[in-house]
């Protein structure tokens, strides 16, 4: 931990030091208390349109917010009283699941981390965010889907997320399919090959 700290130590965001970074501190600092206060955390799209009016000597893109967060987390040493963030019901459950099996090798955080970014980018899925520990246990489920080769789909991942974390197998798989309905976005996809199917 003391490594990857020193790593992000020397991230862009810290070295050389601005104001422009330090105002994104501040907006960081704002997302997290949103997160941990059980309110309707702030999407990042609201965060970057508010950043865009008020940080005006850099334009920061919604992955520096995320990586903005991780950095902020790891220097003050996740010790801001915050126990109930997704991300570190996620960060619990994928070193659970690689200690019990090899396939949990194949499950990328970073892959679980986009999939995070994607949903606080947008008001409509941000209430899940209301929900971390089913939030955690529906975006490991869903890197599972998405990340594992289907012939190797042997371990029982719904039973095990079940047993791990007490949540219903359909509470967890209705919040799974809302995740892949909005990362994948199948109409949109309809939509463009309807089109190009007709030129």
């Amino acid at each position: 931990m003391k490594e990857q700290c020193l790593i992000h130590w020397r991230s862009w965001l810290i070295e050389p030091l601005r104001d422009s970074n330090l105002e994104l501190f501040v907006l960081v600092a704002v997302w997290i208390a949103s997160k941990i206060h059980e309110m309707r955390p702030l999407s990042v799209k609201s965060l970057k349109a508010l950043s865009d009016r008020i940080i005006a000597d850099q334009h920061f893109t919604c992955r520096d917010f995320a990586d903005a967060e991780l950095v902020f987390m790891e220097v003050v040493d996740y010790n801001v009283g915050c126990s109930n963030i997704a991300f570190i019901y996620l960060e619990q459950l994928l070193i659970q699941f690689r200690e019990i099996s090899k396939l949990g090798d194949l499950l990328s955080m970073d892959v679980c981390m986009e999939i995070l970014d994607v949903l606080y980018e947008t008001e409509d899925t941000s209430w899940l965010f209301d929900f971390p520990c089913p939030l955690a246990a529906s975006t490991l489920v869903t890197a599972y889907v998405m990340s594992v080769p289907k012939q190797t789909w042997e371990f029982p991942i719904l039973p095990w997320v079940r047993f791990t974390t007490s949540y219903a197998e359909e509470e967890i798989m209705k919040i799974v399919m809302t995740i892949l309905m909005h990362v994948l976005k199948p109409d949109e996809i309809k939509e463009k090959n309807k089109r190009e199917f007709s030129i």
